[in-house]
């Protein structure tokens, strides 16, 4: 009991405990607990949750130290944790970047400040685009060509068009064949439509680390899931093994898809006037693959 007294008054006196709660105080604690639950969901998505287990390890360990005083442990802890906390930020800074970028992006900020007032009236992509790369993906997969086609939503792609072709040709069904015809110069990589133009080929995507993906799944697949984690895109597959068409988007792989799968899939970014409601009815009976 005198070890627990001496621990309370040690790391606990500094604690305070007001005498009434006022209605700030109440808005404050909810705000808090959002953004801690936010961390967590975070954290839990990402390759962060098996680093915070190891933190809170240690973190407990350091707490017995100090509960039964062994000053050698909490003396290395003391003089440690500055130089944790750089190294905490250079081995999480792919995690750390991508929660920014996910904070910072159009699609967050659009629900509070409307920065883009402007819609077009067909829509972000128009049905006879849509159905120009659905006609391409199946002609393609009735064949084996394979085929990744990265679809722009709010997020710029410009970072990873410029890793390719400029082509900016309107889209059809006979251009993204010969694209991705076997041998051809562009086949390699991926295509990525903005509006009505194919704007570049070659395009090299970030890889999914996602553990959950079957490990049957090649390079292309894990390509989509990759670039739909980091931009709000959606990306198309064709597998050059099986001929399936599978669609990514959000961080979820659908794979095997008819055309009515994949044109359901395009009309949650297709932003149509008065296509809430479908767009809706689509997100509420979706279902991974």
């Amino acid at each position: 009991m005198g070890r627990f007294t001496a621990f309370a008054d040690k790391y606990l006196s500094e604690v305070h405990i007001p005498n009434y709660i006022k209605a700030t105080d109440i808005v404050e604690i909810l705000i808090i607990s959002f953004l801690v639950y936010q961390i967590m969901v975070w954290i839990k998505n990402t390759r962060a949750w098996a680093f915070l287990k190891g933190v809170l390890v240690i973190l407990v360990f350091i707490g017995v130290a100090a509960f039964f005083h062994m000053t050698t442990i909490l003396w290395i802890a003391e003089n440690v944790i500055s130089v944790a906390a750089i190294a905490v930020v250079i081995i999480m800074q792919p995690e750390l970047r991508k929660a920014l970028e996910q904070l910072g992006s159009k699609n967050f900020l659009s629900s509070v400040l409307p920065f883009d007032t402007t819609r077009k009236e067909g829509g972000r992509y128009s049905d006879r685009t849509v159905n120009e790369i659905i006609r391409a993906c199946f002609e393609m997969g009735r064949v084996r060509t394979g085929a990744l086609i990265v679809m722009e939503q709010t997020n710029s792609l410009a970072e990873y068009e410029r890793t390719g072709i400029t082509v900016d040709g309107l889209v059809t069904s006979q251009l993204l064949i010969n694209i991705f015809e076997h041998n051809t110069p562009l086949h390699d990589g991926a295509v990525i439509v903005r509006g009505e133009r194919v704007t570049s080929a070659t395009c090299y995507l970030p890889l999914s680390d996602n553990r959950d993906l079957s490990k049957e799944l090649g390079t292309r697949h894990r390509a989509a899931v990759g670039i739909s984690e980091a931009t709000d895109s959606l990306t198309l597959v064709v597998s050059e093994e099986t001929g399936y068409v599978s669609v990514a988007y959000k961080g979820e792989l659908y794979r095997d898809l008819d055309a009515d799968g994949v044109r359901e899939k395009i009309a949650m970014i297709q932003d149509k006037p008065g296509g809430d409601e479908k767009r809706h009815r689509v997100r509420k009976g979706k279902s991974k693959v």
